[in-house]
């Protein structure tokens, strides 16, 4: 009955499915195919962190049959993910996290004058290819609950992507194994899974998108000529005032690493080009 009422509800006779972020979108398009209408809860810029949803939103949930939410706490769920609930109780949620060890959030050089570590975890994980095949896996498996006829189309696109992912993580290991500066500052700690995943060390200015002082933004600075880095990656969901003073001070630059983008696999390769590209 489920099923039924919310594949009605939009006339197109597709499965209904309502993602928090891009990147899950992604996900659920490439595995759900056909059968599957998706939209976004987080617009193409916008800041999942703040980010409240529409009116619009909130009625197109309502009709949905399945949530995939990131569940790695980027979308503050204690806020705003009991009112979604609220709204159709029948509604069926993917915790897209499910099954990921979830890591630390990088050291803040700007906001922690020591580069201590918080306490909490980085919510970032799809930027790692062996944490997308998990979140492909997760999405697959929720899709064939809400709709158990199409199980076997599901796990076939699932398979087709766990292939191209294991591709992109061959080519990825290959663009960065000769980049010998292992060390890159980003303004938002977006990029620790992707670091870690080939050997790198993502050097984080501040943290949950809180403005620096000049003490932490000369702090930053030290960092970047002790590290010997010329390149201050910035994230489109945030100002980049700040990281384009500091690109200025140490003679750099700045340039974009976008950790929400639709078109995944290829922003992990301009990821990967970007980031060897500064370490030069």
């Amino acid at each position: 009955m489920l099923l039924q009422g919310c594949r009605g509800a939009s006339g197109s006779g597709k499965l209904q499915v309502v993602a928090s972020i891009e990147p899950l979108a992604y996900f659920v398009q490439r595995i759900g195919g056909d059968r599957v209408s998706v939209s976004v809860m987080v617009p193409p810029g916008g800041d999942p962190h703040s980010y409240e949803p529409t009116p619009k939103q909130m009625a197109r949930l309502a009709s949905a049959a399945l949530f995939v939410k990131a569940g790695s706490g980027v979308e503050f769920e204690l806020d705003w993910m009991p009112r979604f609930l609220a709204l159709n109780r029948r509604l069926r949620v993917c915790d897209a996290s499910a099954g990921i060890g979830l890591i630390p959030m990088a050291a803040n050089v700007g906001n922690d004058g020591e580069g201590r570590r918080h306490g909490s975890s980085d919510p970032h994980f799809w930027l790692s290819p062996s944490s997308a095949r998990v979140v492909a896996a997760n999405i697959a498996a929720a899709l064939s609950r809400a709709d158990p006829p199409h199980r076997g189309e599901y796990e076939a696109n699932r398979e087709k992507l766990d292939a191209e992912l294991r591709t992109l993580d061959g080519e990825l290991r290959q663009r960065l194994a000769g980049v010998r500066a292992r060390r890159f500052i980003v303004f938002h700690p977006a990029w620790g899974y992707f670091a870690r995943e080939y050997g790198l060390e993502q050097i984080a200015a501040e943290h949950e998108g809180k403005g620096l002082t000049p003490l932490q933004m000369a702090k930053v600075i030290q960092v970047a000529r002790a590290a010997g880095v010329h390149t201050i990656f910035v994230s489109p969901q945030f100002s980049s005032a700040q990281a384009e003073a500091i690109a200025r001070d140490i003679g750099g630059s700045t340039a974009v690493l976008d950790p929400l983008s639709r078109d995944y696999q290829a922003n992990l390769r301009r990821a990967a080009e970007a980031i060897a590209g500064g370490a030069r």
